[in-house]
């Protein structure tokens, strides 16, 4: 009853940009937190940001200092602002969300099917 969804990915050089988006719809109460996972064929996936609805984030640490996330509330979005783009950040990122639902009032646990960012010459 929830969905979540990815856009912004692509391809670029390294040292370039790119801003993700992922925008949740549906049964949607209220949103405890957003947050972006990594994963290519080789490494288990990985958390990269998180924020929670009142804008507290985290990063990991190959990313600090590089990669911005952010929300805003009215648009149930967040995105991911990735700069100095290296090749190792190449994977396929996706938005994962903790969510109460308007119908049962629980909190459930969503992904989104992912968008692939290709860093390379």
């Amino acid at each position: 009853q929830v969905q979540l969804v990815e856009s912004g990915g692509g391809l670029v050089q390294p040292g370039g940009s790119l801003r993700l988006s992922c925008a949740a719809s549906g049964s949607i109460f209220s949103i405890y937190n957003m947050r972006w996972y990594r994963q290519t064929p080789e490494k288990q996936r990985e958390l990269v940001a998180g924020i929670t609805s009142v804008g507290t984030t985290n990063y990991a640490d190959s990313v600090k200092g590089r990669f911005t996330i952010s929300g805003d509330n009215a648009k149930n979005t967040a995105y991911l602002q990735m700069n100095s783009l290296k090749p190792e950040d190449t994977a396929v990122y996706y938005c994962n969300a903790d969510v109460r639902t308007s119908d049962s009032g629980s909190r459930r646990n969503y992904w989104g099917q992912g968008t692939q960012v290709t860093v390379s010459s």
